[in-house]
């Protein structure tokens, strides 16, 4: 009995092994992406609100509302990610952002 407790916790350690090694460069990366989408939401204030005429509480609105959505759709796309799987999910997710990213440089 004792064998088969060290042969999981072996079997344990080398599967969080591989998992950390893969995927922490990943949500490294996918860290730096939303920390450059957030900045550039805050450097786009500077002249979007002189050009707009927006003042600071409306742009303050406008953004509590975006990340709003990011919280409201948190539980939907979590329940989504369960049923499709997370490889297929992260995908749609980062093809989607991709396409809002680039459909934003035009804005």
């Amino acid at each position: 009995m004792d064998k088969v407790v060290i042969e999981e916790t072996a079997l344990e350690r080398e599967t969080m092994r591989r998992v950390t090694a893969r995927l922490i460069p990943f949500l490294f990366i996918l860290y730096v992406f939303n920390f450059l989408d957030r900045t550039n939401v805050a450097l786009a204030a500077l002249q979007m609100n002189r050009d707009l005429h927006f003042s600071s509480s409306a742009f303050g609105l406008g953004a509590g509302i975006f990340f709003l959505g990011y919280a409201i759709l948190e539980v939907p796309s979590n329940l989504i990610l369960a049923r499709v799987g997370a490889r297929r999910w992260i995908a749609r997710i980062m093809i989607t952002w991709g396409i809002i990213a680039c459909g934003m440089m035009f804005v």
